[in-house]
Parts: C-alpha cells; structure tokens; sequence
C-alpha cells in the first residue's frame, strides 16, 4: 500500500450516499489521510508530490463498513482452535481482515473477539486491513449463547486470558466487572447475547438470557464511560427487554414484532439484520459443522429473517449492514447486499453500508462520506451502484482501487 501524502482523483463520478445522488464528472482530493475537497468539472491543478488518479469515468464512493464481524473466526473446526495458539489465531485473523479490505471494507466492527492488539497493529500499519471498531468479548450467562462447553461439563471458566468470542458472567455485580474489564481493554462498545443462537446447541432460539437488572447494569456501565451496549437477540422479548432497558443497537432481530419496531423508532435504535450468514450456513448444511439442534434453529430464523429487514425498512428504522459470517463463509462478505437488494432499493442498502452505520459507530462525518474532514477512506468501482448492485457485489469485475486513509491498497 503506497502512502502519498495528497493524492487527487480526477474524471470521476462522486457518489454520495446521504442522499442518494452521484454527481457529473468532478474530481475529489486528500491529504494527510482526510478528504481535503470534492468538485464537479475541471480539477485544481495537481501541485508538486501529489499522487494523480485519473478514475476514467469511474464512481467514487466510501468505504464500506460492516458494523457484525468476528474476525477470530476463521474456521468452523471448533475441535482445531482448541489447539491453536493466540499468535496463531491473531495472525489467521489479520489475513482475513486484509482480505476484507479488498473486498472494499474500510471500517469493520467486530462484535465478539478482536481485541486492542489487532485493531493496534492495523492502525499501525503492521498488517493490511481495515479501521476496526472492536467491543472486546461479548457477555453471555451460564448456558447462554456464549456458554459452548458440552453437557457433560461440569468445570467452571477459570480465566479470561485466552482469544475467545466470549466470556460469561452471572449476575449484575459480574456484569459490571465484566463491562468494566472490556472497557479498559478499550472495547468500543460492549455486547451481550440476550437470546438464543444457531451456533449454541443447548439453548432455543425463544429464550430470553439475562435479566432486565443486569442489562440495566451493562448499559449503565457503558454510558459511564461513553460507549453502548449492543445485543444478540432473535426473539420479540428479548428485543423489547434490550430496548427498554437502553440498549443503542440490535443484532439480527429475524422475529421482530411492530411492538419491537416501534420501540426501535421510538429509541432512535439500530438494527443490524445479517441475512447473509443463514442463507451461506443453510448452503453447507451438515458441512457446516452444526449439530442437528442448530440446523432447526437456522430454519427458523432464516426464513423469516428476509421479511423483518422488509417491515423494518418500510417503518423507517435505523438499519445498518451486517453479515456475521464466520470460517470459510467469509467470502460472501458482500451477498448480504444481495439479499437486502429483494426488498430495499439500492441506495437504501448502500446507506445502511456507509452513513447509518458511521452514525452507529459515533464516527457520523468521519467516515462513510464524501464529505471534506472525513477519512479518505473510498472505492473506485466501474458503474453505478445506485442503479445495479452488483457493481459491488462483483469486484474482481467492478472494483478498480480500494483507498484508506488516502492510500491507494
């Protein structure tokens, strides 16, 4: 990745997702990693040291975020991790991360797993990758989504120390230690599984985890040190248990009720749907991994899941783009745009990939804009993605350069 210092580029389509309009031809230009300014017809006159990017009638457009990644995991071999080592694992997720960048990711936020060391050695250019919002270890209770061990385990979790999804703690006072470990460790947000998961064969989807005290407990703890809580959950009462208590943000949420999208209004919530993790995991069946139990909860969920992001987009929530893919699944990275395009226009999806998941970051003007002062994060893509999608879903075909901070990767 080549590091100028200004860079400006030329002959190009500027697409801004606010509101949905891409521009005549016009030019846009960056300095010390921050959009310097953007125009329409002929461009400034390139001074001395600035890097020139003729675009040749291409769309500029911002990075992409995923606002529901998890990149530990790297495999669905569950029995192979047990004997891997962090520095192994970190590094398989760093791989994975720059591929992610390729694919036109700029900002990812991880939702269970990354820590500070990663998302430092991205910052610092060790590895090639993408801005990374990490929360640290999600929060789950005994026999919650994050509790894996099997039936026949009787031991208690010792320690925390070792890479992991999650961790579990019971009770508010646990709660708040728990919170306040992952927010000195940096965390950005915190999240906590508030119902059952595919990927957990010992809980059903319905069940509702944690009580109303100890999310009340998480969020308070968040506010203290100016973060959110965001929360696994499928089912209408773990959502309206979440929303009430003043959770920011919701992930998944495939069996929302109006009661719930009302809430979500009425709070000025997000909704994070990742449609494209069950349509990729049902795809492997049994190859998955997955036992039996989960393969049934997968059904339930994904059927329905296509028809929520509908009504919630129809109602006007807040809906930020997702895909919560894992292992080998990581490729399809980009269908969920796919699958969101059957019931949402394309500018709609494309907002939930830039504007509104900034706003959801606390990054609003940083990043997923066009605007001056933001991050030169921005995509080069032949075609327009306000008219077909697959000008993104495509890149190996569509995507010309894929830019961070004002560096051409």
């Amino acid at each position: 990745m080549t590091r100028p210092t200004r860079l400006l580029i030329t002959n190009a389509h500027l697409l801004h997702p606010e509101d949905g309009t891409r521009t005549d031809r016009g030019w846009i230009e960056a300095a010390d990693g921050r959009i310097a300014a953007t125009g329409t017809g002929r461009p400034p006159a390139a001074a001395e040291g600035v890097r020139v990017l003729d675009a040749a009638g291409a769309t500029v457009l911002p990075g992409l975020i995923d606002a529901h990644v998890h990149l530990l995991v790297t495999t669905l071999d569950l029995a192979a991790v047990a004997n891997w080592t962090p520095g192994y694992l970190t590094v398989r997720a760093l791989a994975e991360a720059e591929r992610m960048l390729r694919r036109g990711f700029t900002t990812v936020r991880d939702v269970g797993g990354a820590d500070h060391g990663m998302a430092r050695a991205l910052d610092e250019g060790l590895a090639l990758g993408p801005r990374l919002i990490f929360g640290g270890k999600a929060l789950s209770q005994t026999g919650g989504h994050g509790d894996l061990r099997p039936l026949g385990d009787d031991s208690v979790p010792c320690c925390e120390s070792r890479p992991d999804f999650g961790r579990i703690a019971d009770g508010v006072d646990a709660v708040r230690a728990a919170a306040r470990d992952e927010f000195r460790k940096g965390a950005a947000h915190l999240k906590v599984l508030l119902s059952g998961g595919v990927a957990s064969p010992h809980d059903e989807i319905a069940a509702v985890q944690y009580s109303e005290e100890e999310i009340r407990a998480a969020v308070e703890e968040a506010e203290n040190h100016n973060r959110y809580v965001t929360v696994h959950a499928y089912h209408p009462r773990a959502i309206d248990r979440a929303l009430r208590a003043g959770v920011r943000c919701v992930e998944h949420g495939n069996l929302l009720d109006d009661a719930n999208i009302g809430l979500l209004l009425e709070k000025d919530a997000f909704l994070v749907p990742t449609l494209v993790a069950y349509a990729q995991t049902a795809g492997l069946g049994a190859g998955s991994g997955l036992p039996p139990s989960s393969l049934g909860k997968l059904a339930e969920v994904r059927d329905q899941g296509l028809a929520a992001l509908e009504r919630a987009h129809r109602a006007g929530v807040n809906l930020v783009y997702g895909s919560d893919l894992l292992g080998p699944l990581h490729p399809a990275q980009l269908e969920e745009f796919t699958l969101r395009a059957e019931v949402q226009p394309p500018a709609d999806v494309l907002r939930s990939a830039t504007t509104t998941a900034a706003r959801l970051l606390g990054m609003a003007g940083e990043i997923g804009t066009l605007a001056p002062g933001a991050h030169a994060d921005l995509l080069v893509v032949d075609g327009d993605p306000l008219d077909d999608l697959t000008v993104l879903t495509r890149p190996g075909r569509h995507l010309k350069h894929v830019i961070k901070a004002g560096a051409v990767v």
